[in-house]
């Protein structure tokens, strides 16, 4: 299975200490080296970096980990290809447009005989399960709203679909807009808010430790969702089995389990 990593946060904030550990797993501490991606946005726009190169010795992974850049939503991705040939197109995330905004989407697992009718709107340019899964969400959302809804009518419908799409296999997976991180879980997802009083972290990828209390103010509010957790010295909350949450400004909004 793939590796998952996405940020949610009510101020901009770099994931370069998140993103340090996360590359790691895409050949070194795991062995997830089909390709890999991240998505950072910056107010409307999405600046996107994918390779079909394994994470951990990638040279866009290591413009990544010097470039801080800050953004209020990350989605990144480690491939382990089970759909799909190992190439760029079937890297993720994927990047679409919809209501005038874009949206990114990565997921982690397997769905099997998924073959939804060719959409209006959007279409899979590659050849994997996951940009399926992507184009239908999208397509079924764009045919019942011509604008974006208030964020709770999103959830209730991405919700929905989940369900119908995790019924043919795996389906954890992060969407978002820029504004909402929507993050479901089949297997695992894990994740932490961080918050004042802040303190200080240190990897499992790596023997790397930051204090946040230094790199903070006290209003700040961070969210960070990972396939496994990335830190071993704090306390990380296991989506259950079928769990849909929605984050904003770096805390959850709603949450509902099918």
């Amino acid at each position: 299975m793939c590796q998952l990593l996405g940020m949610n946060c009510n101020t901009p904030t770099d994931i370069l200490f998140s993103f340090e550990g996360f590359h790691r797993r895409g050949g070194l501490t795991d062995h997830h080296a089909d390709g890999w991606g991240i998505a950072f946005f910056e107010g409307a726009g999405v600046r996107l970096f994918i390779d079909d190169k394994p994470s951990s010795d990638s040279p866009v992974a290591d413009l990544v980990r010097r470039y801080p850049i800050k953004s209020k939503n990350v989605i990144a991705h480690i491939r382990k290809a089970t759909q799909g040939e190992v190439r760029l197109e079937n890297c993720h995330p994927f990047v679409r447009e919809m209501w005038g905004q874009y949206w990114i989407f990565a997921h982690n697992g397997d769905l099997k005989a998924f073959n939804p009718a060719k959409g209006s709107h959007y279409q899979a340019v590659g050849s994997t399960d996951s940009e399926r899964a992507f184009c239908h969400i999208l397509e079924q959302l764009r045919q019942r709203w011509d604008s974006v809804p208030e964020a709770e009518q999103l959830f209730d419908e991405v919700a929905r679909l989940s369900a119908e799409i995790r019924a043919h296999g795996t389906f954890n997976f992060m969407l978002s807009n820029g504004e909402w991180l929507l993050v479901h879980c089949t297997t695992q997802l894990h994740y932490i808010v961080r918050q004042a009083p802040f303190n200080t972290a240190h990897l499992v990828d790596d023997d790397v430790s930051v204090d946040f209390s230094t790199l903070t103010t006290a209003q700040d509010r961070v969210a960070v969702i990972a396939t496994l957790p990335l830190t071993d010295n704090e306390v990380w909350t296991a989506l259950a089995p079928g769990e849909l949450l929605m984050l904003r400004d770096g805390a959850p909004l709603f949450s509902h389990r099918s």
